[in-house]
């Protein structure tokens, strides 16, 4: 813990109280978001928030969290330290107040903190309700502090057990296994990719993750901060020009911070944070950036000549292309639509972004006259295809290419019209086209065949998918338009299932199609439509041919022979020649790899991937959306040697796709 002075400023009074905390136990989901994984880790998130709101506020700067052996997760941090003084409206500790006082803390106007990025205002009161135990240490004023608390209460009464000279707090804690019944283990990867977007937000602090089972520690620290931000996110993309545009601006009360850098790609990525806080869905400030980087890139190009006079100004779409930026804003007073956090709503952040994005862009265009013409260039291109695309699109709808009334020729339509019964399979090939007709229950799944390997869209625009064939297909069988005509609610079928080949051609094909969907049609994966049909690889056939027994991996045929070989109890004497020899000794006569789904009859494929009732689906879902971005990148992009390293590292993990 780091030494520190500043401390008086920093007392009881600043501590505001609203209410109590009776409700979190008996609705936990209420101030955690549920009770499953995502809500265990909330509670990190609670106590890590604290820890980077001190670094926020100029006093913290290392943030260290382990994972410990026995369940529980320490966090530390080298701030201030709670006050340990008498709160004067509760009458007990201040740490003690914090601790169980629900909208408790530095961050209600008291003055503790000029920003911060506290998730719901109740942090570390729902940690200690939630928690079957807590142990909290508080090192100030000279002084280790520490109480232990259970289930919300104190055990103990808050006790100097030691001298320092140091500053800090040091919570830990073991979530109560009979409110997160599901899981009460913590995920390493989860955590280091938090402390990673914390590293990148937050400059001059030190965030380190330490997993006690194995002695794993990863530390980040990043000079550049949200600079390395963007490097980061366009690992594997081309770049138009190495350098990266920044600016960090105090304006008002606020602070703005910007980082830019376009790519070659077709599709933008923007991410907006207020007070280290993620907004997904943006705001004033994503609305001050996308004004002002449109006015002054049009400024631009019409002063240098590079619009031409009768030429219309390009599109915000235009200038945003291939576009990647981080957009930070620090405030005192942050207003939220809904308790999520997902989007900004002070207006004022308007105008400070807009105004300070304006000055520093301009500058940066005329000081790098060569990356500007690039930018623009870039810009002009994205607004000629824009143009073709909008031709393209117009000349489909006047046709009626799109329309419902008729579909696809190649479409076996299910009879049902309740898109809550209804499934499309899409499905690789003619051959597995028609065993998937004659198999299916036609009232209720629908089956359109795609021909050859679908178009790689994430390397095409919208007018060269809008002339592939297989592309028209599934765009009109779904029947939720395209772009600015997309409407989820037209979506025909409840599910929509990628039927292919458990083989290496199958597998990039349905990455295709979830790099389609996931850029054009990402709402039917976030609404849960969409799914991986999980055909078996292998099949045992009994004696006569009326039984099979089917393997959908390796490691269950292994089991299923193991299994059957012990009940059968085969003789020793029979030679254990490997996996092609060892199904005789469980009583097969023969052992099938399948190649392909044309292999399997109607039947067969029915039974085996189409089934209700037995078949396995994968859900396709986003859990985080910058990690499938950079995954999709990386496995469709321009790179092919990160492509290929990518696949052939990840190859043995296929069965459990989740992207």
């Amino acid at each position: 813990m780091a030494n520190k002075t500043s401390n008086n400023d920093y007392t009881a009074e600043q501590i505001t109280v609203l209410e109590g905390l009776e409700p979190v136990r008996k609705r936990p989901g209420m101030y955690i978001g549920g009770t499953g994984a995502e809500g265990l880790h909330h509670l990190v998130w609670e106590v890590v928030d604290n820890a980077i709101d001190e670094a926020l506020a100029g006093y913290a700067t290392e943030v260290t969290v382990t994972l410990l052996t026995d369940g529980g997760i320490r966090v530390v941090d080298n701030g201030r330290g709670i006050p340990t003084d008498i709160h004067p409206k509760t009458g007990k500790s201040t740490v003690e107040t914090v601790l169980t006082v629900l909208h408790a803390g530095g961050k209600f106007g008291g003055g503790g903190y000029k920003v911060s990025g506290g998730l719901h205002g109740v942090g570390i009161s729902v940690v200690n309700a939630l928690s079957s135990n807590l142990i909290i240490r508080v090192t100030r004023d000279g002084k280790i502090f520490e109480q232990s608390y259970s289930v919300g209460a104190p055990t103990s009464k808050l006790k100097i057990v030691g001298d320092s000279d140091q500053t800090g707090t040091d919570i830990t804690f073991y979530p109560d296994a009979s409110i997160f019944k599901e899981t009460t283990s913590f995920s390493y990867d989860t955590i280091l990719d938090r402390l990673r977007h914390a590293a990148y937000l937050t400059k001059g602090i030190r965030t380190t993750l330490i997993n006690e089972a194995n002695q794993l520690k990863y530390s980040f620290y990043f000079e550049g901060g949200i600079q390395s931000y963007v490097k980061h996110l366009n690992i594997g993309k081309d770049v138009v020009d190495e350098d990266i545009f920044y600016v960090d601006k105090a304006i008002e009360e606020a602070q703005v911070e910007i980082a830019l850098q376009y790519t070659e790609a077709f599709t933008e990525t923007i991410k907006t944070f207020a007070n280290n806080v993620l907004n997904p869905d943006g705001g004033t400030h994503l609305t001050g950036f996308r004004a002002a980087l449109t006015r002054v890139v049009n400024d631009y190009a019409r002063k240098q000549g590079l619009l031409k006079e009768k030429e219309e100004n390009l599109s915000g779409e235009d200038t945003r292309e291939g576009l990647t930026a981080i957009v930070l804003v620090k405030l005192p007073d942050p207003q939220f639509e809904g308790q999520t956090k997902n989007k900004l709503g002070n207006p004022e952040v308007r105008g400070y972004v807009e105004s300070v994005l304006s000055e520093y862009l301009n500058y940066y265009l005329e000081e790098h006259p060569a990356i500007a013409r690039k930018i623009v260039g870039k810009a002009l291109l994205a607004a000629r295809a824009r143009k073709a695309a909008r031709a393209a699109r117009d000349n489909i709808i006047r046709k009626g290419i799109l329309d419902g009334a008729s579909m696809p020729g190649k479409l076996a339509d299910c009879s049902s019209k309740d898109p809550k019964n209804s499934e499309l399979f899409l499905v690789e090939g003619d051959s597995a086209g028609g065993s998937a007709k004659s198999g299916r229950d036609s009232k209720t799944q629908a089956i359109l065949p795609l021909r050859g390997k679908v178009l790689n869209v994430e390397r095409a625009r919208l007018d060269k998918m809008l002339a592939n064939n297989e592309i028209l297909s599934l765009i009109k069988a779904l029947g939720v338009g395209i772009e600015e005509s997309f409407d989820i609610k037209g979506l025909r079928y409840g599910r929509v299932v990628i039927m292919t080949d458990a083989d290496v051609d199958g597998a990039h094909i349905s990455t295709l199609l979830m790099t389609f969907f996931f850029r054009f049609m990402r709402p039917i994966i976030d609404e849960n439509h969409l799914y991986l049909a999980k055909p078996p690889l292998y099949e045992l056939v009994r004696q006569g041919r009326k039984e099979s027994v089917y393997a959908y991996s390796d490691d269950e045929l292994n089991e299923i022979l193991d299994r059957e070989s012990k009940v059968r109890k085969t003789s020793d004497k029979v030679p254990n020649e490997g996996k092609d020899e060892r199904f005789r000794q469980a009583g097969f006569v023969e052992l099938k790899r399948y190649k392909g789904l044309g292999e399997m009859d109607a039947e067969q494929l029915f039974d085996t991937t189409m089934d209700p009732e037995k078949r396995v689906l994968i859900k396709v879902r986003i859990e985080d959306a910058e990690k499938a971005d950079a995954i999709f990148n990386k496995l469709m992009g321009t790179e092919v040697e990160l492509r290929k390293s990518f696949i052939q590292s990840r190859a043995k993990f296929v069965k459990d796709l989740d992207v």
